[in-house]
């Protein structure tokens, strides 16, 4: 029988329950948490509790969330994927800013190892700032070669690509392996459901960013009456939806509440019958 809990992230097998580790720094993702021992706590519970794979990036905070997972975690345990993505900077304002040229590729790679504590890294995606949380067509091939080349310095070990369209993600494999794309997607905003089949017959990771709504969390009467009925919280019904949607979808739902990464890692044991999976797939094509 294929084992439907795991997935290959290039040259590692992860759990497809992974942790987003965004929320780890202060309000709007910028400065740092309110109670840092607590966010520490969350990340040991984490590993604990049996994830490993943690998705980041040196421009939460900044550098806030990366000096976190290293003081929680650092040697990291063997089996720990940490994934982390360039391509923006944090203005003093609290701002989301493009950092694309090459040295600001470089810079942004160089400030995830010396936070991270780490001489490579395991994954880097490409996070290409679009049209609001949505992708926009037009050439990454100068940008994701820097990338590429910092792979062969030894630097990289994996890439992926963030926030992009089905030609980006093909421009791009013809410069270099593609293992992941992380892009929105849940149970509402399905507009990548072509990508997602397309990746998973490749057998490319997919990894929805914003899994649960993200700064407006999915509300659904029908979600909330359907987790009524299974006994379980409407993120926990949608999280499992994810699950069952593609073997090749990793999900890293952040949190920076210990009890509440517990609920999100037991959706994983959520079954969904047929009948249930067809009531959720409706609320995706009427929003109800």
């Amino acid at each position: 029988m294929t084992d439907t809990t795991t997935f290959r992230l290039g040259d590692r097998i992860v759990n497809r329950m992974g942790y987003g580790a965004m929320q780890l720094a202060g309000p709007g993702v910028f400065g740092p948490p309110r109670d840092r021992d607590a966010a520490v706590a969350v990340l040991r519970e984490a590993i604990a509790s049996g994830v490993n794979h943690i998705d980041t990036s040196d421009f939460y905070g900044p550098h806030v969330t990366n000096q976190i997972i290293r003081e929680a975690l650092h040697p990291y345990p063997e089996a720990l994927t940490i994934v982390t993505k360039v391509g923006a900077v944090r203005g003093d304002d609290a701002s989301w800013n493009p950092a694309m040229s090459p040295a600001e590729l470089t810079r942004g790679v160089h400030d995830n190892l010396r936070n991270l504590g780490v001489e490579a890294l395991d994954v880097v995606n490409l996070r290409i700032l679009g049209d609001g949380h949505g992708p926009s067509e037009g050439s990454i091939a100068e940008r994701f070669t820097t990338l590429a080349d910092l792979r062969r310095q030894g630097l990289i070990r994996h890439l992926g690509l963030s926030n992009v369209t089905s030609a980006q993600v093909a421009e791009a494999e013809r410069i270099a392996p593609v293992v992941c794309v992380q892009n929105q997607y849940n149970l509402v905003h399905r507009e990548d459901d072509a990508l997602v089949d397309e990746l998973a017959a490749r057998g490319i990771a997919y990894v929805p960013f914003f899994p649960l709504g993200g700064f407006s969390p999915l509300q659904s009467s029908s979600l909330s009456d359907i987790a009524t009925r299974l006994g379980a919280t409407p993120m926990q019904v949608a999280l499992a939806w994810l699950l069952r949607r593609s073997p090749n979808i990793l999900l890293i739902p952040g949190t920076s509440s210990t009890g509440h990464l517990l609920e999100n890692l037991a959706a994983a044991d959520l079954v969904l019958s047929d009948a249930v999976i067809g009531e959720l797939d409706r609320i995706g094509t009427t929003g109800d």
